[in-house]
């Protein structure tokens, strides 16, 4: 059990990215056969498509964010002796965790304190809520993933290219 749930935990956004992208992929050739063989549109699906894809977005920079793959200014460092380019490097990482705890305190009071709950999907018709949710949820795994990468290469001196793996 505890195998799995830490298979879970390593891998969450790379297999919710992954049903994401098929289910949208999925959703979306279905809408277009039945528009060009039965001339016939489900609105749904688009609407659900375009939800999915913010989520696969989200979910996908916080697992950029795990494999430590976001993209970077680092020339830089290249002048610094290797070790500070390293310091350095979490030193900026520390500005990303302050915006994001921030981004994650307004968009946690926008979900749950400011949004009516009278918005609703135009076609689906479920909350905006629930669409919303993936803004607090995305840059808290986002801030998580920064500290483990972070604590990975300073404390346990792993290697970059290690993280991917």
């Amino acid at each position: 059990m505890k195998r799995a749930s830490l298979y879970l935990w390593n891998n969450f956004e790379k297999l919710m990215c992954s049903f994401l992208l098929c289910s949208f992929v999925i959703l979306l050739f279905v809408q277009i056969v039945s528009r060009e063989l039965f001339s016939y549109s489900f609105a749904w699906i688009e609407e659900l498509s375009v939800y999915m894809f913010v989520w696969f977005v989200y979910l996908g920079a916080s697992e950029a964010a795990r494999l430590y793959a976001h993209n970077r200014v680092t020339i830089q460092f290249k002048l610094l002796p290797k070790k500070w380019g390293k310091y350095l490097d979490s030193f900026a990482d520390l500005f990303w965790i302050f915006f994001n705890v921030y981004f994650i305190y307004l968009s946690y009071d926008f979900v749950f304190n400011r949004m009516n709950k009278f918005w609703k999907s135009q076609t689906l018709g479920i909350e905006m809520k629930y669409i919303y949710i993936i803004l607090p949820v995305a840059f808290t795994l986002m801030t998580i993933r920064i500290i483990e990468v972070n604590y990975r290469r300073i404390i346990k001196n792993e290697d970059i290219q290690t993280l991917d793996s």
